[in-house]
């Protein structure tokens, strides 16, 4: 079946195997299915439209409106939302049941359902807050002690400045790493230690500047190697020259580093690439795929069966989803959210519904519940309409009913060209966030300008160079060169950083990392750092291109003009083993 995206106009397909997907997840309700329509967007504006439900990065001060303690917080004072902290409002002090309302049949739900959003307090950050241990400032996290601004983040200790890190020790400017410790600006590793500036490598240790290399030892600059020890932009020396180049190299220097690192891009651009990140996988497309099975177009997946368009899943026993972006850790049965799992089954349209959910329809922040439809807030609950309590027949005899009035209610505002489509079977649209479309995850994967995200109706936020207070303001261009001439005062210094002008602090913590590392001090903002890796990493998007080397038809990340030489898997292994 082919359709035109209502949002982009672009042409996509729906194959019996998606149909009978969204048959098989169609939620049943005293007895009878209710089937899940197909899509009317493409994929690609099905990602976005969850995306823009995620602000993981802007955090800012607020008060909590229960307590009225000064707290950190991803919804800015003037959205209108309530805020609770995290302590207080995991505690019995109130009961999201109590902003219960009835189902108005005369309006459309999403309406409803944003009233609802703005009256029931919501979490000031998204963590497990009774397993986090000295890390206040952090977001979808859990697990995790002395860490700070990490986000994405379960199972770390003693960590900075990460996004997407699991069960890793003193790393500091990562993204996507696992089973790690004293990595630094490190993207897509796993099982590495004491590695610095690589990308795309596995079990490696005591190296810089590695990509795509596995079993690695005392490298440097190197690419496509396999368990080699002592090599130099992938040409073999012996302990005492590597040792000496080391020596050499080692020179603590902002300026010198960044040479190096110009250098090594260069060295790796010149080799050839393989054409998706994949390994231990059966029938799987998409990239950075490990230990899963029948997962299709799909990116950032780990241990899972039977999914497509999925995004950052990994850990447990992941299966049956559908257009799920985030999470994990054994998600069953689900279509259509963003930061579902913890041991969930049957999330249909949800964002941030887990820890042991099931048979939650239409939800936000619903934890450790079950047989939900569009609620907000709830912990421990059943049989709730609305965050409404009905008994279980009561529920069953009306969501039923909810259901046929979405099928007849247009969304609004509407989708653009053609037939328009109705609210059933449709996830949250983009104007119901509370963030601003900047503030969030989608600017990263599908970036807007202010000019076009205000055209179509969405919100934006303007960000400001506020100063701290601090004694003293220094242009990260002044820095001295080599951390060994940085004083202890740089702690209470405010450094502009070199792109943006945007003022940031180190912390104690990183100040020791740095110099323990022997490593010289960032002249970017954490943003902008975390924003020059994230363009490292190939797109979410899959091209139809010739293998560098046989010539045989590969998908890839790789678009089509792209100057690197990319090899098919046969070629590729062939070539490095």
């Amino acid at each position: 079946m082919k359709r035109i995206c209502k949002a982009s106009g672009t042409e996509f397909e729906i194959t019996d195997e998606d149909l009978a997907f969204y048959k098989k997840v169609s939620p049943k309700i005293g007895g009878k299915i209710y089937e899940i329509p197909p899509p009317t967007l493409c994929p690609e504006e099905r990602q976005r439209r969850r995306l823009v439900w995620r602000n993981l990065y802007h955090l800012t001060y607020r008060k909590c409106d229960a307590t009225g303690k000064n707290i950190i917080t991803n919804y800015g004072k003037d959205t209108g939302y309530k805020v609770y902290d995290n302590p207080y409002w995991w505690s019995d002090n109130w009961d999201a049941r109590d902003y219960g309302r009835d189902f108005d049949f005369s309006r459309s739900f999403f309406d409803q359902f944003q009233e609802l959003m703005m009256a029931v307090p919501h979490p000031n950050v998204t963590v497990n807050y009774p397993t986090l241990e000295n890390s206040e400032f952090t977001n979808y996290a859990a697990y995790i002690k002395d860490c700070y601004l990490v986000f994405h983040a379960d199972m770390n200790e003693g960590c900075l400045y990460n996004t997407n890190i699991k069960k890793s020790k003193d790393c500091v400017d990562n993204l996507f790493i696992f089973d790690s410790e004293l990595l630094h600006e490190c993207i897509d590793c796993q099982k590495c230690y004491r590695l610095f500036f690589s990308q795309n490598c596995e079990n490696c240790s005591n190296s810089w500047f590695l990509k795509d290399c596995i079993g690695c030892k005392d490298c440097f600059g190197c690419t496509n190697l396999r368990h080699q020890q002592y090599v130099i932009f992938n040409r073999s020396v012996t302990k005492d020259g590597y040792d000496t180049f080391l020596k050499n190299f080692l020179s603590n220097k902002h300026s010198e580093l960044t040479s190096m690192q110009a250098e090594c891009t260069s060295f790796w651009q010149q080799q050839f690439f393989q054409n998706l990140q994949q390994a231990k996988n059966e029938n799987c497309v998409g990239d950075q795929i490990y230990e899963c099975e029948n997962v299709k177009d799909s990116f950032d997946i780990k241990q899972a069966r039977d999914m497509k368009h999925c995004q950052r899943i990994s850990i447990g026993e992941n299966h049956d989803c559908y257009d799920i972006d985030q999470y994990g850790m054994s998600v069953q049965m689900s279509y259509e959210g963003s930061g579902i799992g913890d041991r969930s089954a049957q999330i249909l349209f949800g964002i941030l519904v887990n820890s042991q959910a099931n048979n939650v329809l239409y939800s936000m922040e619903v934890f450790l519940s079950r047989d939900c439809f569009g609620c907000v807030g709830l912990r421990d609950a059943k049989y709730c309409i609305l965050n409404k309590q009905y008994s279980k027949e009561k529920y069953e005899e009306l969501v039923p009913k909810i259901i046929e009035h979405m099928k007849k209610t247009p969304l609004n505002p509407p989708l653009t060209g053609g037939k328009q489509a109705a609210e059933w079977g449709e996830f949250f649209p983009i104007e119901l966030s509370p963030f601003a479309y900047n503030e969030t995850v989608a600017q990263e994967y599908f970036p807007m300008t202010k000019e076009e995200v205000l055209a179509k109706g969405w919100k934006w936020r303007d960000e400001t160079n506020e100063i701290p207070n601090v004694s003293k303001v220094i242009p990260a261009n002044r820095l001295p060169d080599s951390i060994d001439d940085i004083p202890d005062d740089i702690l209470n210094w405010a450094i502009q950083c070199e792109e943006t002008k945007k003022p940031f602090k180190i912390q104690k913590a990183e100040l020791e990392f740095y110099r323990k590392m022997r490593l010289p001090i960032p002249h970017y903002h954490p943003d902008v750092r975390h924003g020059h890796r994230m363009k490292k990493r190939n797109p979410r998007k899959l091209w139809e291109r010739n293998c560098g080397n046989c010539g045989i038809s590969i998908q890839t990340t790789y678009a089509p003009e792209r100057p690197e030489k990319v090899f098919c898997e046969r070629c590729y292994q062939e070539s490095v083993y």
